[in-house]
């Protein structure tokens, strides 16, 4: 059954950089938009980034201008290109594939630490 395998977790120094990757382990038809969530420790978990299948980003507030989200449909992949990093953004770090069918597939997570 299909997975979605994230990477590129770390501790990180304030004012540092990340990039997170997100790959289906199996082939995926139809995803319409893909993106990033994550949790911090006694937090609800939030949307940071979306990307369409046409290439349309969103972004929450707390992270526009720093982060970029990007995409590529045929290998099934998302990214996340984390810049200028805050110790607020200490979280856990979830990729998310929605299908045509309204379908949900979530990754296992990344932990993210930034020191300050």
């Amino acid at each position: 059954q299909v997975r979605l395998v994230e990477s590129g977790g770390g501790l990180v120094q304030a004012g540092g950089s990340l990039r997170l990757s997100c790959a289906a382990s199996g082939r995926l038809i139809g995803i319409r938009a893909m993106g990033w969530y994550r949790q911090a420790p006694g937090k609800q978990r939030e949307l940071v980034a979306t990307i369409t299948s046409g290439g349309s980003t969103s972004y929450a507030d707390s992270v526009k201008g720093r982060f970029t989200i990007s995409g590529d449909n045929a290998k099934n992949a998302v990214y996340l290109q984390l810049n200028s990093l805050k110790p607020e953004d200490t979280a856990v770090y979830y990729c998310k594939f929605t299908t045509l069918g309204e379908f949900d597939y979530w990754g296992q997570g990344t932990q993210v630490t930034v020191s300050s």
